[in-house]
Parts: structure tokens; C-alpha cells; sequence
């Protein structure tokens, strides 16, 4: 249920009774609440006790005046019209009273019926005008108010939204370079020469890129075609496989060298190896022209490839995967420093060549080598954790939990090993 508003109210002051009543008469069909009141004191009064829309006042009045009572209504009561009935011989005061900005309106005796509920008429449309317009203006605030305080929650809501959607992809990201890794070792065990080869070609070619600053897309696809770059192996006969390549017969060379291509089509199906399956066909390129399968040549052959050539080189030439004899790490350097401009790019070998002078070998980034029983949720692996058999187990950048090392730390009693694991703390590894 509704309450109806208040009718507009008009408080009329005289001390002429007559002349009270003959403004109830003029007001008498306007729907309008008219207050009466004898001197300035009683309609102060009435002021004080309730509402009123505005005030019309005789100047001439015993005791406190008209102008003095509606200086008095202004100073009170400002959103209250106020009008002054007066004679032709009080203008002065009333023109002075207009002028100190007390009065609305003057309305001159004797007045006329229709010009009076006219004015009064104008007065009461004028306050719903700026009634309305305080109403909207509020709405309007509210309405600001309520749609920032919407923008704000909003802003907060796609800031999490958007920094677990970061974290989700991470851990995809980081699950998908794991499972890469953990099917690569498993293709590796088919050979026990080759197991952590595939891991250790990527880690070297990362090293090598960061070296040469190469582009976004080369900098991530050439990982994953490190991981997968022997992929082509799963085509080949366990006795090819267990053969040094120097050693290879002309047909098993044969059957070798088609791995690059087998690793191309292994990959054809997936719309995100698009990038990749051409470094595998190609890692076998020499910057000769004299490699396989396509003899491409020099800048033909694309970046990430002729990085991807050396590094597989020179953990082929560490493992005794050429000629059955395994290099130390000086001397596998300095046979793919002989390749330099036939065999091999270049500015890949001298970004290679720089690596190998700060140690091949070392961590990109200082880490703490602990054993089980101290490590903490938060480390991060810095390198990869792989079975004795050489079956990758966890893969570096994974963050650790504590039901994660429990799961450890029961491998480890199972097995009898005595573990340590080469961790970074977080702000180590964001870095």
C-alpha cells in the first residue's frame, strides 16, 4: 500500500482576519493546504511544527514585519518560497528585501484573483521542477554509485578469474612438458644408451637459444621439438638401435636416416606440433647441404633446427651414439667446433662455444641440493627426478606439495635409495 503525498501547503500571514479569509477564497479550488496565521510569531510557529511549500506575507504588520519574517523563513527554512503582499507605499522595502535575495516574489495590493493563483501556481510547479530534478540527480548518483561499485567487484572478479586462468594454464603447460617428457623416456628405454639423451638435447638447446635470443615462436617450439626430436625412433628395429650410426650397415643407415621424416608424420594429427614437426624433420640438416632427408642448406634450414643439430651432436658424441666411444665433455666441444660453417651453423656454434666456457653443465639458476627428509612444499625441482631405470619420475619446474613428498619419500624408503634432488625455492624459480 502506498501513502499518498502531502498536498502542497501555503501558509498565508495577515493581521486583517478579512483579509485571511479572502485568501482561503481566492485558494479555495487549487487542491492546495492553507495555513493561516495573525503576526509573524504565530506563523513561525507553525512553520516550526510542520511542512510548508511557501509563505505569503502582508508587509505591514505590528510587531515583526512581513520582510523581517521572511528574512527569518529564508535563514530557517530556504527551501520554502516567500512572497510579500504589499502597498505601493512600502516598494522601498520590499525592493530593498528582493535585493538581499529574501523574497521570491512581490504581489501588489490590491492583488488580482487569477494573477495571484497564478504566481502561486508557477511557485508550486517551479519546486516539483526542482523536486524532480534533486530526485533524478540522486538516482542517478545512486545509480553511479551502484554501477562503480558493480565495475569495481567486476575488476576484481576478472583479475582472479584471470590470475587462475594464468595458473590453470601454467600447470597445463607445465603437465603437457611433462608428459612429453615422461613418453620420451619411455621410447628411450627401448635403448639404455639413449635414456635422459632427449632431456638433455633440450636442456642445451634452451641454453643455446636464450644465448642467441632467438624469437618467441622458436624459443617455444623448440623444447618440445628437443623432447620429441627422436620420436622417429619407435619406427626402427631394437638392433638399429643398439648400433653406434658409424657403424650402421648401408641399408640400416638407410632405414636411420628416415627417423627425421617418421618423427615428422608421428606428428601430423596435432594441431600444436605444427611448429615442431619441422625442426624434427630437419635436425639432421647440414649447413652444408650434405644432411638428410632434404639436403637443405645454410639459412634453408630453419633456427631452430640448426640449434637443435648441435646440441643433439654433442650429447650423441658424450653418449658413444657415433662410433661407440663416449667423448668427455671438452672433447665432444671440439669435434662440433670442427663442424663449424660444414657441418654445422655457425653463430649456433659460437653461441654454443660461449656456453661451454661458463660449463655446459651448470644450473641456470642457483639451487639447493637436499636430501627427502628436508625438502618443504614451495621447492621447486630445478632438475629433472628420474627412476634408476630412467624413467622420468617428476620433471623440472614442478612445484612440490606435501603430499607430493610424501609420495617421494615412500619411493625412496621402497626402493632403499638415498635420495637427494637439486630444488630452487619459488622466487628463485620465477625468476
Amino acid at each position: 500500500m502506498t501513502t499518498a503525498a502531502p498536498a502542497w501547503t501555503l501558509l498565508a500571514v495577515d493581521d486583517e482576519p478579512n483579509i485571511l479569509a479572502a485568501l482561503r477564497r481566492v485558494f479555495r479550488t487549487t487542491g492546495w493546504r492553507i495555513l493561516t496565521a495573525g503576526n509573524a510569531e504565530a506563523a513561525l510557529a507553525l512553520l516550526a511544527a510542520e511542512p510548508v511549500n511557501a509563505v505569503l506575507s502582508d508587509m505591514r504588520m505590528p510587531g515583526m514585519d512581513g520582510a523581517r519574517l521572511l528574512e527569518q523563513v529564508s535563514l530557517r527554512w530556504p527551501r520554502t518560497a516567500r512572497l510579500l503582499l504589499t502597498g505601493q507605499a512600502d516598494l522601498a522595502s520590499t525592493i530593498t528585501a528582493i535585493n538581499h535575495g529574501r523574497l521570491h516574489r512581490y504581489i501588489a495590493k490590491p492583488w488580482n484573483d487569477d494573477e495571484l493563483v497564478l504566481t502561486l501556481r508557477q511557485v508550486a510547479e517551479r519546486q516539483q521542477l526542482e523536486a524532480d530534478k534533486e530526485a533524478l540527480e540522486r538516482l542517478t548518483q545512486q545509480q553511479n554509485d551502484a554501477l562503480k561499485a558493480l565495475n569495481a567487484g567486476l575488476e576484481a572478479r576478472v583479475a582472479l578469474r584471470t590470475e587462475e586462468l594464468a595458473a590453470a594454464n601454467g600447470r597445463l603447460k607445465r603437465n603437457y612438458l611433462t608428459s612429453i617428457k615422461a613418453f620420451t623416456a619411455l621410447i628411450e628405454l627401448r635403448g639404455k644408451a639413449q635414456v635422459g639423451h632427449a632431456r638433455q638435447v633440450a636442456s642445451l638447446a634452451q641454453r643455446i637459444a636464450q644465448a642467441m635470443a632467438v624469437d618467441a615462436e622458436v624459443a617455444r617450439n623448440l623444447p618440445i621439438a628437443a623432447l620429441l626430436h627422436d620420436i622417429g625412433h619407435i619406427g626402427l628395429s631394437d638392433a638399429v638401435l643398439a648400433r653406434p650410426v658409424g657403424r650402421l650397415g648401408p641399408q640400416d643407415l638407410q632405414r636411420y636416416q628416415l627417423h627425421p621424416v617418421l618423427g615428422e608424420q608421428a606428428l601430423l594429427a596435432s594441431d600444436d606440433m605444427q611448429g615442431v614437426a619441422p625442426l624434427i624433420r630437419a635436425h639432421h640438416e647440414r649447413w652444408d647441404g650434405k644432411g638428410f632427408p632434404d639436403g637443405l642448406r645454410g639459412a634453408a634450414i630453419p633456427l631452430g633446427a640448426r640449434i637443435l643439430a648441435v646440441a643433439d651432436a654433442f650429447e650423441d658424441l658424450r653418449g658413444g651414439r657415433m662410433d661407440g666411444r663416449a667423448l668427455d665433455a671438452t672433447e665432444a666441444c671440439h669435434a662440433v667446433l670442427a663442424g663449424r660453417g660444414s657441418q654445422f651453423d655457425p653463430a649456433v656454434v659460437d653461441a654454443f662455444v660461449g656456453l661451454f666456457a661458463a660449463g655446459p653443465d651448470e644450473p641456470a639458476s642457483p639451487t639447493m641440493r637436499l636430501p627427502t627428509a628436508d625438502l618443504r612444499a614451495g621447492h621447486v625441482l630445478a632438475q629433472d627426478f628420474v627412476s634408476p631405470e630412467g624413467v622420468l619420475l617428476l620433471s623440472a619446474g614442478h612445484s612440490l606439495t606435501d603430499e607430493l613428498i610424501g609420495r617421494i619419500d615412500a619411493f625412496a624408503r621402497r626402493h632403499g635409495l638415498p635420495l637427494t634432488f637439486a630444488v630452487q625455492s619459488p622466487r628463485e624459480a620465477a625468476q
